[in-house]
C-alpha cells in the first residue's frame, strides 16, 4: 500500500511490482486496501509525530475535478509537516473560516504566527476565528506552503486528474500523511581531508629529533602575540 501513496504509480503498476516479488494480487484489491486502510495508516503516522510547530503556513491551489474548478487548501508548519488539507469549491471568507476551524480542531493547538498570501479571505476569517494570533500576509513568506503542493501536482498528473471531490479528499488526506513519512531528506556532509604525515627514516643508532617548543595555551587561539606570552621563543617585532 505504501508504494501507491509514496511513488507516482498507478494501481496496475503496483500490481506488476508485486508480481515481480512473487505476490499475486489484483489492482482492484490494492484499491480497496488503500480505501480501507489508507486513512487509518496516515492517522497512526500523524500520532507518532512530534507536536506541530507554532508557525503555520496556509495556501490554496486550484485543481480541476471533472472539468470543474476546485480549491485545495493546505496548512504546514515551519518544519514542512502537513497539518491538514481540505478540498472546497470556493475560496471566500466562509471557506477560509471553515478551514481555520478544522485546523484548530485537528491539531488541538493554537499557533503563534499564521503566514498566508494576500488573499482577503484569510484576513477576514482570521479576525473572526483567532484574532489574538499574529497574521502575516506576504507572497514571499509563504514559499513553504507553496512548495508543499508539488508532490500533489506530480500525483495529479500521474493519476490524470481526480474524478470526484470526495475521492480527491480521501486520497489527498491519506497521501499527505503517508508520503512525507517515506521522503528522507538528503543530507550531504562535506568530505573530511587530513594532511598526510611526512615521516623520514632515521639512520640506525641516531637519536630521535627533539620536539618543537610547545606554544602556551594563551597563544594557541591565533591572536596577535603580546607580552602575555613571555616564554615564546621569539618576539612579534623580530
Amino acid at each position: 500500500m505504501w508504494l501507491y501513496f509514496r511513488f507516482p504509480l498507478s494501481l496496475r503498476e503496483v500490481e506488476e511490482l508485486m508480481l515481480e516479488r512473487g505476490v499475486i494480487v489484483s489492482y482492484e484489491s490494492i484499491r480497496r486496501w488503500c480505501l480501507k486502510f489508507g486513512q487509518a495508516y496516515a492517522n497512526a503516522l500523524r500520532r507518532r509525530r512530534p507536536r506541530p510547530g507554532d508557525k503555520w503556513h496556509l495556501d490554496e491551489v486550484c485543481i480541476k475535478i471533472n472539468g470543474r474548478l476546485q480549491y485545495l487548501w493546505r496548512a504546514v508548519d515551519q518544519d514542512g509537516n502537513v497539518l491538514d488539507i481540505l478540498v472546497q469549491n470556493r475560496r471566500d471568507k466562509a471557506a477560509a473560516r471553515r478551514f481555520f476551524r478544522r485546523l484548530l480542531m485537528e491539531t488541538g493547538s493554537v499557533p503563534r504566527v499564521v503566514v498566508t498570501d494576500k488573499l482577503r479571505s484569510y484576513g477576514a476569517a482570521h479576525r473572526e476565528v483567532m484574532p489574538c494570533v499574529e497574521h502575516r500576509q506576504s507572497k514571499y513568506l509563504n514559499n513553504r506552503a507553496e512548495n508543499s503542493h508539488q508532490p500533489t501536482r506530480q500525483r495529479e498528473r500521474a493519476m490524470k486528474g481526480f474524478r470526484s471531490v470526495g475521492g480527491a479528499q480521501r486520497f489527498l488526506a491519506a497521501f499527505s500523511g503517508i508520503s512525507p513519512h517515506f521522503r528522507h531528506a538528503a543530507t550531504v556532509s562535506p568530505p573530511t581531508t587530513t594532511a598526510p604525515k611526512c615521516t623520514t627514516a632515521s639512520p640506525p643508532g641516531a637519536s630521535s629529533p627533539a620536539a618543537p617548543p610547545r606554544m602556551p595555551e594563551a597563544c594557541s587561539t591565533g591572536d596577535t602575540i603580546t607580552s602575555a606570552c613571555p616564554n615564546y621563543p621569539f618576539s612579534p617585532t623580530s
